[in-house]
């Protein structure tokens, strides 16, 4: 955050303040802002806000002691410390990351990327922070800090010496991206691709095409739009960008794309690919696992690109990138028995993406072997999304397929009425049991894919069976 008086504060954000022990109207703040009080440092500022299970406001005097100067609040609250009383917690977030970069680009040499799309924004945000940091300094989010809450926190972050802030967008509905890609005004926005991921909560993929092009919509005049020249829905929001005099550049595999990947080849080491440019071809070897992670480093590559950064310098430093994020085709275990943990998220399409990676990394004599669990937020959508899940894991000879948690039992079905009916797939209703199974069951050579929605937390079951397996 940048250093901003009391009073200043307070009017950013239409707010009340009420000064505590010696401060007064003008003494400066230029901590780090958060709402969880264990992340709270000396001279930090602290938001309390309600949240489903707790509230904030307990949580005041915790931030004190932990060194917090100033608390945002909902209503005043007994504590030694200067506060300021705004109406909503989360919109003040909003109205205090809108004021912060706001200065930041006016006073510095700020540029921002934002990033959305149904699948890969965490990894292609990862691989687009590591090309930018070598740079200047570079703020992206921790983890997948891409919500109402998390997307302006990691805006505070930024200072007059932030060159690169990357924002990645998520949304569960319409108008969310809008808010949020609005405080900012990207320099650059990246749109990967348009699927199944949340069409419960937005009524369908025409639903969600529509809320992915708001990024597009939010991109400053003069701007650049990254898109996949793939996805056809994608492709829609080139006429977009255009009537809003935002450039348009075009990555993917297809010979449209300005940004091409060829000669694709996957192993249990990587991605091996030529990104074409041109008339340049220049290889790329991609630590990260799964074929589908090219279209992420394309997307970062052409973003990069976009900023002045060369393609060269950016493949080799993606080439330095051994793990995009923890439980995102993550590797664990032993050569003996590999564990690829890849289940902090799951649509239709990168579940399927994941079961064939799988198929494409484990070599003759070694077993593949697919522990699934339930795709959350596809509404009605579910049943039949987790049935295609069931059929392609059969047809990809997938040898043992273990289903885990009620919400996957139409998948375990889907498998077993495809031909998978003599032991091959097997279900539990919960972890502990399809642990259990899978200690008795794996044996050297397998290659195993833990692979489900983050509600269904089968990240933990990976971890135990890496554990067990190293």
């Amino acid at each position: 955050m940048i250093r901003m008086t009391l009073a200043e504060v307070a009017a950013a954000l239409s707010g009340t303040l009420h000064v505590a022990g010696g401060d007064t109207a003008g003494t400066v703040v230029d901590g780090l802002v958060d709402t969880d009080s264990r992340q709270i440092g000396p001279g930090d500022v602290f938001v309390a806000k309600p949240g489903e299970t707790t509230d904030g406001h307990l949580f005041v005097e915790a931030a004190v002691a932990a060194g917090a100067v100033l608390a945002i609040v909902e209503r005043p609250v007994e504590a030694s410390v200067s506060q300021i009383v705004v109406a909503d917690a989360v919109a003040a977030l909003s109205d205090l990351a809108r004021t912060v970069v706001g200065h930041v680009r006016a006073h510095g040499r700020l540029q921002v990327v934002g990033i959305t799309g149904s699948n890969g924004k965490t990894t292609t945000k990862n691989l687009l922070a590591r090309i930018l940091q070598d740079e200047g300094e570079t703020v992206s989010p921790r983890g997948s800090f891409n919500n109402e809450v998390g997307a302006p926190l990691t805006m505070l972050r930024v200072t007059e010496r932030t060159a690169y802030l990357v924002s990645e967008f998520g949304a569960s509905g319409p108008g969310e991206i809008a808010r949020l890609a609005g405080l900012v005004a990207p320099d650059v926005g990246v749109v990967l691709m348009v699927g199944m991921a949340h069409a419960g909560g937005f009524g369908g993929v025409e639903a969600t095409l529509k809320a992915k092009t708001e990024l597009v919509e939010q991109v400053r005049a003069g701007g650049v739009a990254v898109l996949n020249a793939d996805d056809p829905r994608v492709v829609t929001m080139a006429a977009v960008a255009r009537e809003r005099g935002v450039a348009v550049h075009w990555f993917g595999r297809g010979e449209g794309a300005e940004v091409r990947a060829e000669e694709v080849e996957v192993s249990a080491a990587g991605t091996r690919c030529v990104v074409a440019i041109g008339d340049e071809r220049m290889p790329l070897r991609l630590r990260v696992l799964g074929e589908h992670h090219v279209m992420n480093a394309l997307a970062a590559i052409a973003a990069a690109r976009a900023l002045g950064v060369s393609p060269r310098d950016a493949i080799a430093r993606l080439e330095t990138v051994e793990l995009a994020e923890r439980w995102r085709m993550q590797p664990m275990g032993s050569e003996r028995v590999r564990i690829i943990n890849d289940a902090y998220n799951a649509s239709p399409d990168s579940m399927a993406a994941a079961l064939r990676t799988l198929a494409q990394i484990t070599g003759p004599g070694q077993r593949k072997v697919a522990v699934l669990g339930a795709m959350s937020e596809l509404g009605e959508y579910a049943g039949e999304e987790h049935d295609r899940v069931g059929l392609l894991a059969v047809r990809l000879r997938i040898e043992r397929i273990v289903v885990v948690g009620a919400e996957a039992r139409r998948l375990f079905l889907a498998a077993v009425g495809e031909g998978s009916w003599d032991g091959e797939a097997v279900f539990f209703e919960d972890q502990d049991a399809a642990f259990d199974y899978l200690l008795g069951e794996l044996r050297d050579g397998d290659r195993v894919l833990v692979k489900s929605s983050n509600a269904a937390g089968l990240r933990f079951l990976g971890d135990r069976l890496g554990e067990s397996f190293s």
